[in-house]
């Protein structure tokens, strides 16, 4: 059975011709397709549409309305397409909203998405920082950027990079106080404890083999790792970050990596998107394009002894 998009289509095209047998013609069936699609409607409208006789059919005057109101919905919904074909061919259009972690959304997420605005600049990004798991359906999320693994099942996620952990400070604080050689070494050194900013708590370093060590009494705490970034080059503690904010001063000689040994494995950085529904053309290009930027170790690198991070030349 046709559904009822296609009988008004077919039902036009009976209206226009002298015979269903011609209007089958130019559809290429057969008539008893349209006399079954004209059927159907008249069952459906409780009218008759057209006056039959054994050598043609005259559209009555109920039909010839209803075909004027099938011309003018169907000539709408294929406008619909046809301005979404073009939309996508001249470029992609749309508001997509993202949420990353505060100190990758600052370092890297407008050097990434600049091309990409230049060359649709109808795409609207409405970035969010959040260092916490967002909720993407009541923040009205589209991608979303986290150091971490992400489990729920409401998002289809991906590892897109790595993100090493190192606990540095600055060379004039290590000639002052003397370089740490243990864990318990370390405790006996001005620390920094970065805060939580959802439940006020400080985060746990992460060591080598899963285990967690919590600086026992801060020199320094704070809940932004620019800011904590900024104390730790003034030779104030010593701290644990991602080597997207210590990797550039290590390159430089400006922060020097202690106890490499006890280093963690590396964290997964995960891209992930809803999985409610088919993915509209706009989300596809920035999710597609943001996978590419992080998964190229020139644009998000390891060590900048050898590479640039992007900005900081």
């Amino acid at each position: 059975m046709l559904n009822r998009m296609e009988m008004l289509r077919v039902f036009l095209v009976a209206v226009e011709s002298p015979s269903f047998r011609e209007a089958a013609h130019r559809l290429g069936t057969s008539p008893q397709k349209v006399t079954r699609a004209v059927q159907e409607l008249e069952r459906l409208f409780a009218e008759p549409l057209f006056h039959r006789s054994t050598r043609q059919a005259t559209v009555t005057a109920f039909g010839a309305e209803i075909a004027q109101q099938a011309r003018e919905t169907l000539n709408q919904f294929d406008r619909l397409f046809i301005s979404n074909a073009r939309s996508q061919s001249a470029g992609v259009s749309g508001r997509v909203g993202i949420t990353a972690p505060h100190a990758i959304g600052k370092l890297y997420l407008a050097e990434f998405l600049r091309p990409l605005m230049r060359e649709n600049p109808d795409l609207r990004i409405e970035l969010s920082l959040d260092d916490q798991l967002t909720d993407a359906v009541a923040s009205r999320i589209d991608i979303g950027i986290r150091v971490g693994a992400v489990r729920d099942r409401r998002y289809i996620a991906r590892a897109v990079a790595q993100v090493p952990l190192r606990i540095v400070a600055a060379p004039a604080l290590i000639a002052s106080v003397g370089m740490p050689s243990s864990v318990e070494d370390l405790k006996r050194r001005p620390l920094s404890a970065l805060i939580d900013r959802n439940n006020g708590r400080p985060w746990p370093w992460i060591l080598a083999g899963g285990q967690s060590f919590l600086p026992p009494s801060p020199a320094f705490s704070c809940d932004d790792p620019e800011a904590e970034l900024e104390f730790v080059l003034s030779g104030l503690a010593f701290a644990q970050m991602p080597h997207y904010l210590a990797d550039a001063y290590l390159g430089e000689g400006v922060l020097v990596e202690v106890l490499e040994k006890i280093a963690p494995i590396p964290t997964d950085l995960v891209l992930y998107r809803t999985q409610s529904g088919p993915v509209p053309a706009r989300v596809r290009l920035v999710y597609d394009h943001l996978r590419a930027c992080f998964s190229d170790d020139w644009m998000f690198p390891r060590r900048s002894s050898d590479k640039t991070i992007p900005g900081s030349s």
